[in-house]
């Protein structure tokens, strides 16, 4: 077994910021050849890109609550990467937060259809090159909130837990083919979300956090690249929670 992500060919949805970009940076330095993406933020997204270590990465835009959007991506992608995808980072996600007695019927079918119908989509995409090759592995962002739930946040958690349950049963269609489906649960880390909130805020929410800190988009990085890495290849259906305690 390895580490190693040396001649892996690795899509991450979403990586023009935040996480996806903490995730991109890393598994880049770990030897990966990325596919990444983007929904508006095409600036950030090439900086990304000129900064990455490597060489041979792809970048293009998707959204990944259109089905066309994602058809034309995983086309180009497949082309560039010679129909060989070794894994599937479904990170890309919105938020759009409300009480429910306040919630808009489209602002729930928005955020369902990016965060859980996204992940369909593009992990549908990846699966025949994977059969193919007798192995891959999907790794799906969720969050601490589809564990735990949140007010102001049902459309949220439902898609986070939604996900969950879908990675699982993936996992169940695919472990005798070689394909692996596990989530990451992120807390509260660290991004430029979060520089936003004033002291007082940060206060309340360290104190709900055992270890006393936000996460870093490093610590969500490192997780993924276990997943997608060989150590890993015994481990399907499961989602690891990066909260620092947060939640057990």
């Amino acid at each position: 077994m390895s580490s190693s992500l040396e001649n892996k060919n690795i899509i991450i949805t979403g990586a023009s910021r935040g996480i996806g970009a903490g995730i991109a940076k890393y598994l880049a330095q770990q030897g990966a050849c990325l596919g990444i993406s983007y929904a508006n933020s095409k600036a950030a997204a090439e900086e990304l890109l000129k900064n990455l270590d490597g060489e041979g990465h792809f970048l293009a835009q998707l959204d990944i609550s259109n089905e066309e959007s994602v058809d034309a991506y995983f086309k180009e992608a497949n082309k560039h990467f010679n129909n060989k995808i070794d894994g599937l980072v479904n990170n890309a996600g919105i938020t759009k937060d409300q009480i429910l007695l306040r919630m808009k019927a489209a602002e729930f079918d928005d955020v369902i259809a990016t965060n859980l119908r996204g992940s369909f989509l593009c992990s549908q995409k990846v699966l025949k090159p994977m059969m193919k090759a007798r192995g891959g592995s999907i790794v799906h962002i969720t969050s601490v909130i589809g564990q735990m739930g949140n007010a102001g946040q049902a459309n949220y958690a439902a898609s986070k837990a939604g996900t969950e349950a879908f990675s699982k049963s993936l996992a169940k269609e695919m472990a005798s083919r070689g394909v692996r489906s596990n989530c990451i649960a992120p807390g509260y880390i660290q991004t430029e979300m979060t520089e936003v909130l004033d002291d007082n805020q940060k206060e309340n929410i360290l104190s709900s956090v055992p270890m006393n800190r936000m996460g870093s988009t490093e610590d969500i990085a490192k997780a993924v690249h276990f997943l997608l890495s060989d150590d890993s290849e015994y481990i399907t259906g499961q989602s690891i929670a990066v909260n620092g305690g947060l939640y057990m």
